[in-house]
């Protein structure tokens, strides 16, 4: 959930601004009474309330003087019994709406989340973990929205028009019953994170190549048998371009570059001649995995993106952990080199990063 920070910094006025109902293990009636409550209104305006905090009871509805909380901002009801989203929560000012884990329906949500010929301020909406069966078409309409999270539904397709929500940046919605992604996704020219994992999706749109920004895509636990020819062969992929520049080598230290020698001179070594913490570092040793290469690595490796070629159509990125930087093949061999179960573990696959 995004923070919402008020301007003043001072400590006292944000707990002024926060009503925290929280695990209180509330029921409706509970709850109108205490909003009604001579000592709580002494405490705290309601229209001064920027934050409130009813997640982890057991509501069923909302009460109805949430229409006088006219400064609200963020608004958490997760993990309640939520039957309905009234029509009010369009008409608040909030920035963050959090109503995750409840029993939402798409019939029972708002008609909008916008105030009536407004902009909409909202920027992160939450409704994972309910019963919606297709994707809420009213959310396209928040241009502002940066933070969409409607996993863990029952979601059979994505808005064609999901294109509209330029200002999106997280768009997550796996555990869900998708069978594609449709082209429109490609057009999120913002979007930083993509979770379409634990779905029914056979198929990927080229379009995914087009998102410059986009630093996370979890596909797993799907039905892909293949990935489009444009998302893997580009060596300028932002996903593949990121994992390698965030790639760096650190020199080895002294020990290291000893324990290496010790290693690939095959030095004998008995209980007794060295210390048991330098017997168990040299048991540490990891074989490069270039065939050409007799040397071992402990703490230091050059990690290195090769790609190589998949079932003769795609070229796959594989991550290696080499003892040094000599170790790297310019030329791509057509399939990866499996020299038993040492190499093999030490070669691990990278599928976008």
């Amino acid at each position: 959930m995004e923070v919402y920070t008020s301007d003043s910094s001072d400590t006292d006025s944000r707990e002024q601004k926060t009503l925290d109902y929280g695990r209180m293990n509330l029921i409706d009636i509970n709850l109108e009474d205490d909003l009604h409550s001579d000592a709580k209104i002494s405490i705290k305006s309601i229209k001064d309330i920027e934050i409130l905090l009813l997640n982890h009871n057991r509501l069923t509805r909302l009460p109805r003087t949430l229409r006088n909380f006219l400064s609200l901002r963020v608004l958490d009801l997760s993990s309640n019994c939520l039957r309905e989203l009234p029509e009010i929560i369009g008409q608040l000012p909030l920035i963050t709406l959090v109503a995750k884990n409840n029993q939402l329906t798409n019939e029972s949500l708002p008609k909008s989340f916008i105030i009536k010929n407004q902009n909409s301020s909202l920027k992160e909406l939450n409704l994972s973990g309910n019963m919606l069966t297709h994707f809420p078409e009213q959310v396209t309409e928040l241009k502002n929205l940066r933070y969409l999270y409607v996993g863990g539904n029952q979601i059979s397709s994505i808005s064609k028009d999901i294109w509209r929500m330029q200002s999106l940046q997280v768009l997550s919605v796996g555990g869900n019953l998708l069978t594609d992604v449709p082209d429109s996704v490609g057009l999120l020219s913002q979007l930083q994170a993509l979770v379409l994992c634990d779905n029914l999706i056979e198929n990927l749109p080229t379009s995914i190549a087009r998102l410059k920004n986009l630093k996370s895509l979890l596909l797993h636990k799907n039905r892909l048998k293949h990935l489009p020819k444009d998302i893997l062969s580009l060596r300028d992929n932002p996903l593949v371009v990121r994992f390698v520049q965030d790639m760096s080598l650190n020199p080895p230290t002294l020990m290291e570059l000893a324990a290496r020698i010790v290693k690939t001179a095959a030095v004998s070594v008995e209980p007794g001649d060295l210390p048991q913490t330098i017997l168990d570092y040299l048991s540490c040793a990891n074989c490069c995995v270039n065939p050409q290469c007799k040397g071992v690595f402990f703490d230091n490796r050059v990690e290195h993106i090769k790609f190589v070629d998949f079932c003769g159509k795609y070229r796959v990125p594989l991550l290696q952990y080499l003892c040094s930087s000599k170790c790297i093949e310019h030329e791509m061999p057509t399939r990866p080199p499996t020299n038993g179960a040492t190499r093999g573990y030490m070669m691990r696959k990278v599928l976008l990063g």
